[in-house]
């Protein structure tokens, strides 16, 4: 006889078929069967009121299981049930195909079919909760509201995997969507990272992943903001937000340009007479270093010398530069005097050991000496040091240059490579800027600055920063404008490195132009609130990493470039 489907208790028992059976060795009756059947009813009725642990209830394994058993392990098939026997979440509806809509745009994309992968009910962030990439996932799968797992991947998740020497280098990454999940690999955990990266703006932006395979990784290694701390206090909340921001597009580095002639706005232990009021102490900082490494953003230091130490000078005023009329040179340190390379040197040792990361920019721009008419004529104690030092050929730029050599010797023996700003390396000198020094362009508008080809031709990598698209000085003083995103989008390219034309294409390639950053300067502090320079330079921000990332001309559209943008952010 059938006796039907039965519920007790919210415990379903499936049909059974009671007739003659065989339990063990025992062959029962049809009579014996009931009885035996009516028993177990009654006392997994008795098991229900009393409230004990069955599937699905308190007792169940949580759904951020570890995966380990054979249950977590096995795919459930859709509107059925899963392999411990619990109700299984019907499959979500497929993606439509095309490659994921993402800012920076994905390069590759191989589509195949198949319904892709949305993150439905049930579905984890796998990878080993002991291994490199336990942070990405847990970062994952708490934006996108999922629960991690040690593995192995079942239909519905999303897998996070490293597999060194995997081609493409140490920010590239791979992801395939197939057979209901999604898979990202690496060589390097920054890779893993974007990849993170490019499912979660998927989701924003459609819901999920199409079946297919990504291929992606960055055109230019350094990608970035430039952030103008010492004219303008930001708080570090402000700050950190900014990291956040930066390493949603794939950006990956961060420069501080925190002393300058109007303050000096990081704690120091060993020159505390030269800090402003306003400042980050060294514990913000070392959590904003925290959170950037986190998200693999490169925070680069910049202590400008010998211009740009106003701050320095308030504290330190016998080390000020004057001129052959007396008149003080605004910010300017005298080059000659030992004392001062002593405490700009203090203050590059404290902080190299306060940034871990692989650069320490040193300045070098617009020393008011090298900006007279006749350097030698302005400031003939200069001169005279010049040539007493390096003979009858000796200039005003050649102790300028000294002075920058020394300061990259001093972070070079900290295991730092130098930054300086191309005004700030002059041609034709008894002495010669050292080789090893990243030259980061700014300007062709200083005296003395040069082209950007003459440093390509002379050998020299390049950073970029033009000046005419990627400055966003607040106040707009000296012809300055707000760049636009629309402008980068449409005419920029890490090949312009001033004005709007690009250098030759055979000196424009990632392994010359290492890549760029817009820079936010805060000439007129005021003119600005923290929240309107966020909101000022979210689109241009997002344009810079969608031409380092990729720089050939956009698929998208500006109008849909900017709702896609929108959409990414969530």
């Amino acid at each position: 006889m059938r006796i039907g489907s039965f519920r007790l208790g919210g415990f379903r028992l499936g049909r059974f078929r009671l007739g003659r059976f065989q339990l063990g060795r025992f062959r029962l009756g049809r009579a014996a069967a009931v009885r035996g059947t009516v028993a177990t009813f009654v006392l997994l009725a008795t098991m229900t009121l009393m409230g004990c642990p069955r599937g699905g209830g308190p007792g169940a394994a949580p759904t951020g299981s570890d995966g380990r058993s054979a249950h977590a392990s096995a795919p459930s098939s859709a509107g059925g049930t899963t392999g411990d026997g619990s109700s299984a979440a019907a499959a979500p509806p497929a993606v439509p195909p095309g490659a994921p809509r993402t800012v920076p745009a994905v390069r590759s994309w191989t589509q195949a079919q198949g319904p892709g992968w949305r993150p439905g009910a049930g579905a984890r962030v796998v990878t080993d909760q002991d291994g490199p990439l336990a942070d990405e996932a847990r970062r994952l799968a708490g934006e996108l509201h999922l629960t991690t797992a040690d593995g192995p991947a079942r239909a519905g998740d999303v897998e996070l995997a490293l597999r060194p020497g995997q081609a493409g280098g140490p920010e590239s990454y791979e992801l395939t969507v197939r057979d209901g999940r999604a898979t990202v690999t690496a060589p390097d955990e920054a890779g893993a990272f974007y990849g993170t990266r490019t499912v979660l703006q998927a989701v924003r932006t459609g819901g999920g992943l199409s079946e297919g395979v990504a291929k992606d990784a960055p055109d230019r290694a350094q990608r970035g903001l430039n952030l103008d701390i010492a004219r303008k206090h930001f708080a570090a909340d402000w700050i950190e937000a900014r990291v956040r921001e930066m390493a949603d597009l794939k950006l990956n580095q961060l420069g501080l340009h925190f002393s300058d002639d109007q303050g000096f706005r990081i704690a120091s232990d060993s020159h505390p007479e030269v800090v402003s009021a306003q400042h980050l102490t060294k514990a913000e900082v070392r959590h904003l270093l925290d959170v950037a490494s986190a998200l693999h953003v490169t925070v680069v230091p910049e202590i400008d010398s010998p211009g740009h130490l106003g701050a320095v000078i308030k504290a330190h005023p016998g080390l000020q530069l004057r001129n052959a009329s007396g008149e003080a040179a605004r910010g300017a340190v005298d080059v000659g005097n030992p004392e001062a390379g002593r405490i700009v040197d203090d203050l590059l040792r404290e902080y190299a050991g306060l940034f871990p990361g692989r650069w320490f920019h040193l300045g070098a721009d617009e020393y008011r000496a090298l900006m007279a008419h006749d350097p030698q004529a302005s400031y003939p104690g200069l001169a005279a040091l010049a040539r007493q030092r390096y003979g009858a050929k000796g200039k005003v730029q050649d102790l300028a240059t000294a002075w920058l050599n020394d300061r990259a010797a001093v972070v070079r023996g900290l295991g730092k490579t130098a930054k300086a700003w191309n005004d700030g390396f002059f041609p034709d000198g008894v002495v010669k800027p050292a080789t090893s020094i990243e030259v980061e362009y700014w300007t062709g508008k200083e005296n003395g600055a040069r082209p950007p080809q003459d440093y390509l031709n002379g050998g020299r990598t390049l950073v970029n920063l033009n000046d005419e698209y990627l400055y966003y000085v607040l106040g707009e003083p000296n012809q300055f404008r707000y760049p636009t995103g629309e402008r980068i989008y449409r005419g920029w390219s890490p090949g312009v490195l001033r004005g709007t034309a690009s250098v030759a294409a055979s000196t424009s390639g990632p392994d010359r132009v290492r890549g760029g950053r817009l820079a936010v300067w805060c000439d007129r502090a005021d003119a600005q609130t923290p929240d309107q320079v966020a909101a000022g330079i979210r689109l241009p921000l997002a344009a810079v990493a969608q031409k380092l990332w990729a720089p050939g001309t956009p698929g998208l559209s500006w109008t849909d470039f900017t709702a896609l943008v929108a959409k990414a952010r969530g």
